[in-house]
């Protein structure tokens, strides 16, 4: 009896998937021939990726919301939209000096192009809301710089070199024409390095900050800021060193939490408060593995008092350290602020990997952002500096005017184009074999995201005020519904 209810039941799961995969997937129940029979309310448009590439982010046949069967055996994802958690700051990538340099060197007509599809929303765009800047070079620049450079020996206490003249050949000339596109895009601002004079090893690689030049290095913040804002480009938030654990870049410097703790407290805070900066200082910037480093900072009120939140990275360590951090100061905010993909990995294993614990996981962790790392680089993944990252893969790869979309710009994708800055988490139930994550937009539109991590089809229910609208999703499919 017991192996004739299984078949049964497998019978059905058979039937019910075939029925919803019929023509194209996610798929598709379309309204009934005879309105009169059974009741159709919202319509809900999914958006697909297959990890095989079959579909790229592509608008699939709607599906509607029904009355909801008694004697159903379906799962279930039940979206609350009176439940609200984190608000949404925006999706994104870095854009290095290299991206800038090779988006800046397309004709016009193709740089325009490309730009109104990265940050625009109307179609093809895919809306990115949130880019992180390197504060001077960071490793994916053509060269090692920072904005106040000097000969070796020399020091310039009172920056009167300081200059953001590089960021104007390639960065700001691109920063203006998408702010064109998006004026509310959110910029993050984050050091590789200080300038190799105020560092104890007076070099662009490792080495750490000089005690008595905290105060010079906070006025560096300080003019970066003010020089930006003068040229059109305003900072929404700055992080105070990028991987501060990480000394083995170049650029790079290292800074634990208690010294990042001081430099804050006795330096970059008073230096933005006497200035009238309201631009967030966001601490740690680095990876999941060591969420005792903002803590560090946090349980020091005198600095704390000047942090807007905390960023990290997930090259080590588990996402959920993420909200031991939000439990322990849920007052302070948590940003998600950069993840590679590699030029040797795979599309399915990338795509998989990066919406279940990023776009997915980041934000059900208490994250008001996701933010992939390069946003292009070229065929040879350049360009980078001398000992910079030699496989880091961009979200497009540019060869002159040609563009070739890589996976972190579908990861990105799913969720920038429909889960608008302003947008809510909202809450949403666990069914196996999908991982999910909903939210509501500021115009009330609902978004769910959801990854198929089983290596079976999947169907399921989205359940939503005592409806359900029927799915069904390939093996390792990203699907986007949106009503």
């Amino acid at each position: 009896m017991l192996r004739l209810k299984t078949f049964i039941y497998s019978a059905i799961l058979l039937v019910l998937f075939v029925a919803c995969a019929k023509d194209q997937v996610p798929a598709q129940s379309v309204p009934p021939a005879n309105e009169n029979s059974v009741k159709t309310y919202d319509s809900v448009i999914p958006w697909l990726t297959k990890s095989d590439q079959s579909v790229l982010f592509a608008p699939q046949k709607l599906i509607y919301f029904t009355d909801p069967k008694s004697n159903s055996v379906i799962d279930a994802i039940k979206v609350d939209s009176t439940k609200h958690y984190q608000e949404i700051d925006g999706f994104g990538f870095c854009l290095t000096d290299g991206s800038a340099d090779l988006i800046n060197k397309m004709s016009p007509d193709k740089k325009a192009t490309l730009l109104s599809e990265l940050f625009g929303t109307k179609d093809p765009g895919i809306g990115i809301s949130y880019i992180r800047v390197s504060i001077g070079a960071s490793d994916l620049s053509d060269s090692v710089y920072t904005y106040d450079d000097v000969p070796t020996g020399k020091t310039d206490k009172n920056l009167q070199h300081f200059t953001i003249a590089k960021a104007k050949i390639n960065l700001i000339p691109v920063l203006r024409d998408i702010l064109k596109i998006n004026p509310d895009l959110k910029i993050l601002g984050s050091p590789w390095s200080a300038p190799s004079w105020m560092k104890d090893n007076e070099k662009s690689k490792g080495g750490s900050l000089i005690p008595d030049d905290y105060t010079t290095y906070a006025q560096y913040f300080v003019r970066y800021i003010q020089d930006m804002k003068a040229a059109g480009i305003r900072i929404d938030a700055i992080t105070p060193q990028n991987e501060p654990l990480n000394p083995d870049n170049n650029p790079s410097m290292y800074m634990n939490g208690e010294q990042q703790a001081s430099f804050i407290r006795d330096a970059l805070g008073p230096a933005f408060a006497a200035a009238g900066l309201d631009t967030k200082i966001i601490i740690y910037d680095h990876n999941a593995d060591h969420p005792d480093y903002p803590l560090t900072i946090l349980k020091d009120p005198e600095a704390a008092k000047f942090v807007d939140g905390s960023a990290f990275h997930l090259y080590a360590g588990g996402i959920t350290a993420l909200s031991a951090v939000h439990e322990a100061y849920p007052d302070k905010k948590i940003y998600f602020t950069e993840q590679y993909t590699p030029g040797s990995g795979s599309f399915e294993g990338d795509l998989s990997w990066h919406v279940k614990n990023l776009i997915i996981g980041a934000t059900k962790n208490w994250s008001r952002n996701v933010l992939e790392w390069n946003l292009a680089s070229d065929p040879q993944l350049g360009p980078h500096t001398p000992g910079g990252c030699t496989t880091c893969l961009g979200a497009v790869t540019i060869e002159g005017n040609s563009v070739l979309r890589n996976p972190s710009y579908y990861i990105i994708a799913h969720a920038s184009k429909f889960v608008r800055p302003g947008s809510y988490r909202i809450q949403s139930s666990e069914i196996a074999n999908i991982s999910s994550v909903a939210f509501v937009t500021p115009e009330g539109k609902k978004v769910l995201i959801t990854l198929n991590t089983s290596n079976q089809p999947r169907i399921f229910d989205i359940s939503f005020k005592g409806k359900v609208a029927h799915a069904a999703i390939d093996p390792g499919a990203v699907a986007t519904f949106v009503w």
